[in-house]
């Protein structure tokens, strides 16, 4: 006898990342799921890639892990007219300390800094996050710079780049530019990088003696994307809050400051629930949470509440174990 049909598979949504919309994963009739025609360099130096970029602009890509680009590729989502594999560049990759920062290359897979022993020590946000990024054969193959690059809203190391004060080190066939994180992130997958450069390197400060980090998401099932989530870094004196670095992403349609809510805590301790429950308030003030078919606006404002109170609470248990 012939066993029962099969279920139908759920249809699976993800925004577009030219225009913001979310669409179906369930492709029209028709539609296929073919890369476009493109041209394809894999190239011998990052003085070539910057070559390439200056001359083809918006119309190039460049592949690292493709963990994003090759889904959204044969999606038809993107359609360079040049991919640009910048995997040989080994220059490229490598996590080290350089004074009071880490440095991070962009070519550095996420399973690399997962292991890091100088990430786990010196930037422990990061290290708490690197688990909540998708699954290990993405972590396998995914950058570090690619995230950045990519600057999806619910990617976690947008969010840690952005609460660790990070630097981003950008070139092009002029010369060298640094960004701030502050400034880097614009929109939804919008970046300050320009059509002819390349990310480089991430510069990131090192966890400094009295700051404690906080890293928390929710997500439907773990290694999806994240509908809220939350990186904090803390300075504390004794019990007070002297400076605080609240992060908010998978809500919007960026990673985000929380200036109101840090400025909310800031002087009190982190027992104090008068300042946690203000913190939690002003966040209808610092965030606007997009809708999407897995979660409305009020529902993600909601969560981002929720580990607003829960990151804070294990603040206070890691700054009492300092």
């Amino acid at each position: 006898m012939p066993g029962a049909p099969l279920a139908p598979r759920p249809r699976r949504w993800q925004p577009n990342p030219a225009t913001g919309d979310w669409l179906s994963g369930k492709l029209g009739i028709g539609a296929g799921v073919k890369a476009p025609k493109f041209s394809y360099v894999r190239a011998d130096s990052v003085e070539q890639v910057l070559e390439l970029l200056a001359e083809h602009g918006e119309d190039a890509r460049i592949l690292a892990g493709g963990q994003s680009l090759m889904p959204t590729l044969n999606m038809r989502l993107s359609q360079p007219r040049l991919l640009i594999d910048i995997n040989r560049l080994r220059e490229l990759s490598g996590i080290e300390r350089r004074g009071e920062h880490v440095r991070i290359g962009a070519l550095t897979r996420h399973a690399d800094v997962a292991g890091s022993a100088t990430v786990a020590r010196h930037l422990p946000l990061i290290a708490e996050a690197m688990p909540h990024v998708a699954h290990v054969a993405v972590r396998n193959r995914g950058t570090f710079g690619g995230s950045i690059a990519l600057a999806d809203p619910a990617a976690e190391m947008p969010a840690c780049a952005l609460s660790l004060g990070a630097t981003l080190v950008l070139r092009n066939t002029a010369g060298r530019r640094e960004v701030a994180a502050t400034d880097y992130f614009q929109g939804l997958y919008q970046t300050a990088r320009r059509p002819d450069e390349l990310l480089v390197e991430a510069l990131i400060p090192v966890q400094q003696p009295g700051c404690v980090s906080v890293f928390g998401e929710l997500a439907q099932r773990h290694g999806d994307f994240a509908i809220a989530g939350v990186a904090f870094h803390l300075k504390v004196d004794g019990r007070a809050v002297t400076d605080a670095r609240l992060v908010y992403f998978g809500s919007e349609d960026r990673p985000t400051l929380a200036q109101r809510a840090g400025a909310a805590i800031a002087g009190c301790s982190l027992d104090d629930a008068n300042a946690v429950a203000a913190a939690e308030s002003a966040l209808e003030q610092d965030l606007s949470p997009m809708d999407s078919p897995h979660a409305s606006s009020r529902m993600r404002l909601h969560l981002q509440r929720v580990l607003t109170r829960r990151a804070l609470a294990t603040a206070a248990q890691r700054a009492r174990a300092a």
